[in-house]
């Protein structure tokens, strides 16, 4: 069903019923455009009420035509706003829950609103990369004004209805309803006062004006372009407003209809759009279904108070999860809490935590030297050293404690997690659960399904991650899984780079223009090289014939491990976080070159960014081949969330299919034939070449 209609006395009821959130659909369009036909027919309706079923008026565009003919098929959303907009008896717009997109918009095109308290109203188009394009530009900054209406939509944030209807002089909503419970009955009770009202009020005959005129759209254009500088979005949606300023209303809807569809076809609403998708899609694992049962999460356990156990830990406080923290000496746990302590405060002095919260929170940790105090825990994660025997004893001791069903989860970020669960004996109750540092901060987690993890547990631990507000992405076993198996690759290639006449700042100012947060020898600085190196030592006993840069290991043989030691491939000040070149370093790899009899050559960004980031969609080929990975999505989410890699980009999947996978192929064909790189990593995966042959794109 995608609307219903129905007649109480004198008013018409239209309520759009396309669950979850009444996607403006087809249907749902046609549907609500036969119900106004209908109200307009009979003698005995003075009014007509828009309404949503369930637990949204609209959440705009249904994301399941987005691409298809039916997102555009009349009548198109511009159609059903029409409709309403020349219905000859009032229309009434009774807003609850959620009214967002083209949802707002078709509330603007009605004659009235009326809004539940609690309502979350908003124009997130921006955050796929497009603008608002049923008039959303043109109506909402004659109703809210051009400053807020302009910030919502550069920002694509909800607003609570309540506080909207306390805006000096808007019209956005005619009024607020007593509940959500009682909307219905007040709106057609609205309806009814205002069925003999003509003419009938329309959103598009409203002045809309701002008192400084162009300037204080060039003073929004300079904001919006400081905050989002490789998304072309927000400043289209500045010009779209500024539009709706300078002439009559037919003109700026067809500005509007003009930036829409620039932006539509542009590469980052592509990325941006990409990317809304693969984060829904990541959630989905294809033989676990969705009603598959789950175990209850009351309570967790960490084992380990350092810098991840301490961030893993306050992710399930922020949900109101209780959470026990073990370590092995009293000094170890005070500092963890402390840790904890020293983090929320910092919130609570920027105003980003309420003081109750932060100790309501710290109420739920309790601390134990003690593993027989874990017992009853549901779930219990280890964030140990990142070694296999420290990890068999912390699993052995936990197989002997844990209730039977608790669920054991590791947060290695490369050991082989199914032998891991061979260290107890149910396996079927261990998976990985990699979170990503500071992980209070970052929202990947790599979820990583053991050969006998439960379906139970897969299904329990994917909705517990939207519980922390992470994003789940599911890896099979290997070493490094998704995102550091790839990563490799990159820090391989960067070290190659060094060898070959590149300097670490060249390497990193080149990566950073293209969109990363962080070059790979400043996040190498930041994260620690020692842990690479450690890595690196045990890659050099299980694969021998695997090739690297020596000037890594030089780097952390000098004692240069990053800021946490002051120098690391850059020099750091003390209280300081700037990276400075540093002569010493520079030094280091002019004489590890003239060791090898290697003349540096000149090397070209574009050189740098191809050699990157293709490294990363040769192993990510690898990956989906291996099944490790279930979609090059997911790679791109992996990537996306917990790597750095530019939104506007897409990941580095979709970066290659943008580039063109004929394109990147040859790219490593140039790239194979540098004496100095490693050849055989160059030869395309078989996935990569056969797409490319065929024409194909990985997504």
């Amino acid at each position: 069903m995608s609307a219903e209609y129905e007649v109480h006395g004198d008013v018409a009821v239209i309520t759009m019923n396309n669950p979850p959130v009444n996607g403006l659909g087809y249907a749902t369009r046609a549907a609500i455009t036969r119900g106004l036909d209908q109200a307009s027919a009979d003698a005995s309706v003075k009014a007509i009420v828009v309404t949503g079923a369930g637990k949204a008026f609209s959440g705009g565009a249904d994301i399941t035509e987005f691409g298809t003919p039916k997102a555009t098929a009349e009548p198109n959303l511009h159609s059903v706003i029409r409709a309403v907009e020349n219905c000859d008896k009032p229309v009434v717009a009774a807003i609850h829950s959620v009214a967002m997109g083209g949802g707002l918009e078709l509330a603007l095109g009605c004659h009235y609103r009326i809004a539940a308290p609690g309502a979350k109203i908003a124009l997130p188009e921006v955050k796929l990369g497009i603008l608002p394009g049923a008039g959303g530009t043109q109506r909402l900054p004659r109703v809210l004004g051009v400053e807020t209406a302009l910030n919502m939509i550069v920002s694509g944030e909800a607003v609570n209805s309540e506080l909207l209807a306390q805006q000096p002089g808007q019209k956005l909503f005619d009024r607020m309803a007593g509940s959500a419970e009682s909307l219905l009955e007040d709106a057609i009770a609205f309806a009814r006062s205002v069925a003999a009202a003509r003419p009938l009020p329309l959103v598009r005959n409203l002045p809309c004006k701002h008192p400084l005129g162009d300037a204080y759209f060039q003073f929004a254009r300079n904001m919006v372009k400081g905050m989002a500088k490789n998304l072309p979005a927000p400043a289209k949606c500045v010009d779209a407003v500024q539009a709706a300023t300078q002439g009559r209303f037919e003109e700026g809807l067809a500005k509007e209809r003009e930036l829409f569809v620039q932006l539509m076809l542009s590469p980052e609403s592509r990325a941006l759009r990409h990317i809304f998708f693969a984060e829904r899609a990541t959630s989905k694992i294809p033989d676990v279904p969705p009603d598959t049962p789950q175990r209850d999460i009351r309570s967790v356990a960490v084992i380990g108070a350092g810098t991840m156990g301490g961030g893993i830990a306050m992710n399930f406080l922020n949900a109101g999860i209780p959470v026990t923290i073990l370590e092995m000496k009293q000094e170890a746990l005070d500092r963890g809490v402390a840790t904890i302590r020293k983090n929320y405060e910092g919130q609570v002095k920027k105003g980003k935590l309420k003081s109750d919260k932060y100790e309501q929170r710290m109420g739920l940790l309790k601390t134990t030297l003690d593993y027989q105090d874990l017992k009853d825990a549901d779930l219990v994660i280890e964030a140990v050293f990142e070694e296999m025997g420290v990890k068999r004893q912390v699993f052995e001791k936990l197989d002997q404690v844990m209730k039977p069903g608790a669920i054991l989860a590791s947060n290695t970020s490369t050991l082989d997690v199914n032998e891991i669960a061979g260290f107890t004996r149910r396996a079927q109750d261990v998976v990985g659960l990699h979170f990503f540092s500071p992980a209070n901060v970052m929202k990947l987690l790599e979820v990583v399904r053991g050969a006998k993890t439960g379906k139970d547990v897969m299904a329990t631990v994917m909705s517990m991650a939207k519980k922390i507000k992470k994003t789940a992405v599911v890896s099979g076993v290997c070493d490094g899984f998704i995102g550091n198996r790839m990563v490799e690759q990159y820090g391989r290639q960067a070290g190659f780079l060094l060898d070959e006449g590149a300097t670490p700042q060249q390497v990193d100012k080149a990566i950073e223009r293209f969109g990363f947060a962080m070059g790979p020898f400043r996040m190498g600085d930041l994260a620690g090289n020692d842990i690479g190196w450690a890595i690196r030592k045990r890659r050099a006993l299980e694969r021998p014939g695997m090739l690297y840069s020596r000037t890594a290991d030089k780097l952390c043989e000098m004692g240069r491990f990053g800021q946490k030691t002051g120098a690391g491939w850059y020099d750091y000040q003390a209280g300081k976080r700037d990276a400075i070149p540093s002569a010493q370093v520079e030094k280091m790899i002019e004489d590890h070159r003239k060791e090898l009899g290697i003349t540096p050559r000149k090397i070209s960004d574009e050189e740098i960014v191809q050699r990157l980031v293709f490294a990363l969609v040769n192993e990510g080929a690898h990956i989906l081949e291996d099944g490790i990975a279930a979609r090059a999505g997911d790679i791109d989410m992996v990537y996306l969330t917990g790597y750095g890699f530019p939104l506007h980009r897409g990941g580095p999947m979709l970066y290659a299919d943008e580039v063109g996978l004929f394109n990147v192929v040859q790219a490593m064909k140039r790239f194979q034939r540098n004496p100095r790189d490693d050849a055989k990593f160059w030869e395309p995966a078989p996935l990569l070449a056969r797409l490319a042959a065929e024409g194909k794109t990985f997504n």
